[in-house]
């Protein structure tokens, strides 16, 4: 059943309204008639299985038949902090990443970042590009929101910003990759309650600077290791949030 999104003011007790982009897609590219049924989200997690009652020049009214909370949804939330790829990367990043249940993207500048942001336009640009991207993303996969790109950070900005959070973790080729090393990191990962906030760093090409790393962990970050192989960065982070969601 196809997905859509509206705004929570858009929803009453019977019937939901959707606008914008998506009421062309439902009338020309996907010619959706009236009674067809579909799912609304409410962008918090929330969907409504519903059923076209009009198609308006503007918008589409759909009558709510149940609503409940979204299944496609992790039970915990997981805060990509990814440094800046180059090329278009961090778009196969986010694709991706949306797909396999990540709740935020952070794009952070670390010290072997190649790619600078450092024009407002630019910046502004890439994370409109990179947001629509991520609800493409969302609605492809069904989930019961739309993943946020936010603007781009400074590793220390980032590391301020995840110390909120409850559970950090930086992947580093250097940790330790013995099986001893590997329980450990797999027992982390393991542990995490359910409605944790999980803030997960990775590097960019050429990974972080041992100072960095270190930073990190006197910040309280908790280094794991994903195995004996060096991952790019474009498969570091899709890898752990396959293993965060397999597991939890």
């Amino acid at each position: 059943m196809y997905h859509f999104y509206t705004e929570k003011t858009n929803i009453s007790d019977k019937t939901i309204t959707i606008y914008g982009e998506d009421v062309n897609h439902i009338k020309n590219v996907l010619r959706m008639k009236e009674g067809e049924e579909i799912i609304i989200c409410d962008s918090d997690g929330t969907d409504y299985h519903s059923k076209i009652m009009s198609l308006g020049r503007d918008e589409v009214i759909a009558e709510i038949i149940s609503s409940g909370i979204s299944e496609a949804e992790m039970p915990l939330r997981v805060h990509l902090f990814q440094g800046l790829p180059k090329k278009d990367k961090m778009e196969m990043i986010i694709q991706k990443s949306v797909e396999l249940g990540v709740y935020e993207i952070i794009p952070v500048m670390t010290k072997r970042v190649i790619v600078k942001l450092d024009d407002k336009k630019k910046e502004e640009a890439k994370l409109k590009r990179w947001q629509a991207i991520s609800e493409s993303a969302a609605k492809q996969s069904g989930r019961g929101i739309i993943p946020g790109v936010a603007g781009c950070m400074s590793f220390k900005e980032a590391l301020a910003a995840a110390s909120k959070m409850d559970k950090v973790f930086i992947p580093y080729e250097n940790a330790d990759s013995s099986p001893e090393g590997m329980k450990t990191s797999r027992e982390l990962l393991s542990n995490i309650p359910k409605g944790s906030d999980v803030a997960v760093f990775i590097g960019p090409e050429g990974g972080f600077e041992p100072a960095e790393v270190e930073e990190a962990i006197n910040s309280g970050v908790q280094v794991i290791s994903l195995g004996k192989r060096i991952l790019r960065t474009e498969t570091a982070g899709m890898m752990l949030l396959s293993v965060i969601g397999f597991i939890n």
